[in-house]
């Protein structure tokens, strides 16, 4: 039996609402906030040397770069988050919690080997998941230094 079009349309969107339903609110993907204000001399050392190139790299392709004003408030999505009062700071979220955070710029070594450690504890994506299916060398290893604490503690 054949449906008549307002039916098929009824059923679609029955169909479409039960879905949502039963897998819940979508994940969120991750994406890598930072906190700024004008004239702070490490909000302008990052923007020399890691923001040109950030989008064209493996982690801003997982964690694309979202920058707010440290005295704006906070957007609707992000209101979990309790901002510290110091500049530059990066706060990695995903589905709607906080990862982990970087406080201050630690210059551009430092600054990618707390945001790896931080970025493995996401999610992986289809590449991830491709490349390390392909090739088990490129799986991550942990990286050794006390810098790599502070990054790795969550404020509750």
């Amino acid at each position: 039996m054949r449906l008549p079009r307002h039916g098929r349309l009824a059923f679609a969107v029955l169909l479409a609402a039960m879905s949502i339903v039963a897998l819940g609110a979508p994940l969120r993907a991750a994406e890598l906030v930072m906190f700024e204000q004008a004239a702070c001399p490490w909000c302008e050392a990052f923007d020399r040397e890691i923001a040109p190139i950030y989008a064209k790299t493996e982690e801003g392709a997982r964690a694309p770069l979202r920058r707010l004003g440290i005295d704006a408030p906070l957007p609707p999505d992000l209101a979990f988050l309790k901002v510290e009062r110091l500049t530059p700071l990066f706060i990695l979220v995903e589905d709607g919690r906080e990862v982990g955070r970087i406080r201050g710029y630690p210059g551009d070594d430092h600054f990618w080997g707390l945001l790896g450690m931080l970025i493995r504890q996401i999610r992986p994506g289809p590449a991830d998941s491709e490349r390390s299916r392909l090739d088990p060398a490129v799986r991550p290893q942990a990286l050794d230094g006390a810098f790599a604490i502070d990054a790795l503690r969550r404020d509750l």
